[in-house]
């Protein structure tokens, strides 16, 4: 399975991981708006990267 992953730079952990067949990119765009606001209001780096498990 193929998997998309917010990570948070500044704190070093993953915030969330999310099945790509049932999240987009884009999809994972806006829970990045909506659901880690507070880490980029804060000003911190987010990444979305892709691994197998």
């Amino acid at each position: 399975m193929e998997f998309s992953e917010i990570y948070c730079n500044n704190c070093k952990k993953v915030l969330g991981r999310y099945n790509v067949k049932f999240y987009t990119e884009d999809k994972v765009g806006e829970l990045i708006k909506t659901s880690h606001e507070t880490h980029v209001k804060n000003g911190h780096h987010l990444i979305i990267r892709k691994f197998e498990k």
